[in-house]
């Protein structure tokens, strides 16, 4: 009883608070990318394109190892800001009920929505598709199906783009 309160806690922690993310195992998701080429007042260029792009699934991979190791370390590669804060707090929330979450993502269909004028910020919506596993003391006690839409907001840095902003819709 006690075990499956522990579970039924963790599972309202990661699925409500900040929802569920990350690239893992042996597959890569697919991946469609809407055009980007009217999505604020200036041009995306394609090098930008696919800088975002591949950072944004970056981070995914990041994320999902973070919740799979509880290493909130791990999340200053590809987060920043408001982003970063929440899942610590997710990973402060695994350790604390003795869990850990994998990821499986299958899809992902992302749309740029903007580009901010002086480039320092874009936007996107993403519908993603991926099965959660959630273990506790190394045992696998449960895997959900999910289907989401989240919003994304990246920031350049010196040499990558970071998420800043990440949240699922309801």
């Amino acid at each position: 009883m006690k075990n499956a309160r522990r579970v039924a806690e963790a599972l309202i922690a990661v699925f409500i608070l900040l929802g569920a993310w990350s690239l893992s195992g042996d597959t890569e998701p697919s991946v469609k990318v809407a055009p980007m080429n009217a999505v604020g007042p200036r041009p995306v260029e394609q090098q930008t394109q696919s800088s975002v792009v591949r950072d944004y699934l970056k981070a995914w991979e990041t994320l999902n190892t973070s919740l799979g190791s509880n290493r909130t370390d791990v999340l200053d590669a590809y987060f920043v800001g408001v982003a970063r804060g929440k899942l610590a707090d997710t990973v402060q929330e695994q350790q604390n009920l003795g869990i850990h979450t994998h990821y499986r993502e299958q899809s992902h269909d992302i749309q740029v929505v903007f580009y901010s004028p002086e480039g320092l910020s874009i936007q996107l919506l993403d519908k993603v598709e991926y099965d959660v596993e959630v273990e506790d003391g190394g045992k696998a006690v449960g895997t959900q199906h999910v289907r989401a839409r989240y919003v994304a907001v990246l920031t350049p840095t010196e040499s990558k783009w970071k998420v800043r902003l990440f949240q699922a819709e309801n």
